[in-house]
């Protein structure tokens, strides 16, 4: 078992795009993120978070030196299908994640990672007060991971980009479990 100590956050970087197409390319990954980008789709998007010109902040999820997923958080206000879900959205953060290595899937890391990164990213700002994740309707094992960590089910949305529809669940900082 993973120790919680383990678990670390370091920013994306452009060295780590060829890391992120290969696991967005893997099945296991790509059934929930559609797409099966080509490389330089997956520049294309996550050039400009790198640098600045994207406000969304993208993290290589670590266990000590070594990357095993994908984390991102970015402003619901800027999310033309979530902003209207909530009554202030500019105190809202949107997340999104995958474990990118398999081996470290199905064995309750998922809740971890995403109550440390909810600590120590998205709630380090006071005025940010609620989050927001959108896993597929039909991916049980996240929403089942979601829970643990305290968010609840809020809507079911569908969005054009998406295969299948969302289900969008909400946790307030005040409802962080700490499980």
């Amino acid at each position: 078992m993973v120790d919680d100590s383990q678990i670390r956050f370091r920013p994306l970087e452009l060295d780590d795009l060829e890391l992120l197409h290969h696991w967005l390319k893997k099945d296991f990954v790509a059934r929930w993120w559609p797409g099966w980008p080509t490389r330089e789709q997956v520049r294309a998007k996550y050039q400009p978070r790198i640098e600045g010109r994207d406000p969304t902040k993208c993290f290589i999820i670590g266990l000590d030196s070594r990357p095993v997923g994908f984390i991102q958080h970015y402003r619901v206000s800027d999310d033309p299908n979530l902003r209207p879900l909530v009554e202030e959205p500019d105190s809202a953060a949107g997340i999104d994640l995958f474990l990118g290595d398999q081996r470290y899937a199905y064995q309750g890391l998922g809740p971890r990672v995403i109550r440390r990164f909810l600590c120590e990213v998205v709630f380090e700002p006071s005025a940010t007060n609620l989050c927001l994740i959108d896993p597929a309707q039909n991916n049980h094992a996240a929403i089942h991971a979601y829970e643990k960590v305290g968010f609840r089910y809020l809507t079911t949305v569908q969005t054009p980009s998406e295969l299948q529809p969302s289900y969008v669940m909400i946790l307030r900082r005040e409802e962080l479990s700490n499980e």
